[in-house]
């Protein structure tokens, strides 16, 4: 045996969640990429196809129509189970942004400004109506314009059937488009943009656009409007740091559209110029 007692493995200590470097621009770069590749930027390419070939079939772009919750089986039960399964498949990516906000032990909800304690959860429910208001009646008349005009599409919100679940499924995937959209489209690209070093205003515009462009299967005046109201909520996010508003206003939008036709008469719609 030796004389002399082996030294003691000095201790080594993890690194605080602070001390985490840091994703160079260039795997920041990638991780958008492929974020935006399974979920928005994915839908925005097609939008953008689907677009061209609204254009070039017949009739005519503003004499066709696109049904934003169809029917997935002539079977009731199963339509009802493909609908939950597809809401859930859709809130994927959410959970993969959230997963990679949270990297060295951060809140990615609080990141995000979904939780915290610098605003209440009744003072976010508020702003998210307000937004609601002033983003939704333009909107409507936007829609009636491009319908007028020929250069929107017939927006049919809810190809389900007369079920006893119907409501709650409309309701459920208002939710999901709220929670994807604002989570992916502002407050996931906007951080990782200004990680990346990109000005407010080039992370707001980036923003803006994509929202616009996942919504051309509509036609170029609603991709337009969106594109718009894009600028606002991302300037809202980036001045703020909330993103609840946002959601919130987004379902309460989703909400009535999807929900309101089926409670206002037809004839007021047709005379709204949206039916």
């Amino acid at each position: 045996m030796d004389d002399h007692a082996a030294a003691p493995a000095t201790p080594t200590n993890p690194a605080p969640a602070s001390a985490v470097a840091v994703p160079s621009r260039r795997r920041l770069r990638a991780e958008v990429l492929i974020v935006l590749g399974l979920s928005l930027g994915y839908y925005a390419i097609t939008a953008a196809l689907r677009l061209i070939e609204r254009y070039l079939a017949e009739p005519s772009i503003g004499q066709q129509s696109t049904q934003l919750n169809p029917s997935r089986s002539d079977i009731d039960y199963l339509d009802l189970i493909q609908q939950v399964v597809r809401q859930f498949y859709l809130l994927m990516p959410v959970a993969l942004v959230l997963f990679l906000l949270s990297a060295g032990g951060k809140s990615a909800l609080r990141r995000l400004g979904i939780t915290g304690h610098e605003h209440s959860a009744w003072r976010d429910l508020g702003m998210g109506l307000v937004l609601a208001a002033a983003i939704g009646l333009p909107g409507l008349v936007l829609y009636a314009v491009g319908r007028a005009i020929g250069q929107t599409v017939r927006i049919d919100t809810s190809g389900l059937p007369d079920a006893w679940w119907t409501a709650t499924i409309l309701l459920f995937s208002a939710a999901v488009a709220g929670v994807l959209e604002e989570t992916i489209a502002v407050g996931y690209l906007v951080t990782r943009l200004k990680e990346m070093r990109w000005s407010a205003t080039g992370a707001i515009l980036a923003s803006a656009l994509l929202r616009g462009a996942y919504h051309l299967y509509q036609g170029w005046p609603m991709a337009l409007g969106n594109v718009v109201m894009g600028v606002v909520f991302a300037w809202y996010f980036h001045r703020t740091g909330r993103l609840g508003p946002l959601i919130i206003a987004h379902w309460t939008l989703d909400a009535v559209s999807f929900i309101g036709p089926e409670l206002v008469p037809e004839e007021w719609l047709v005379e709204l110029g949206v039916a």
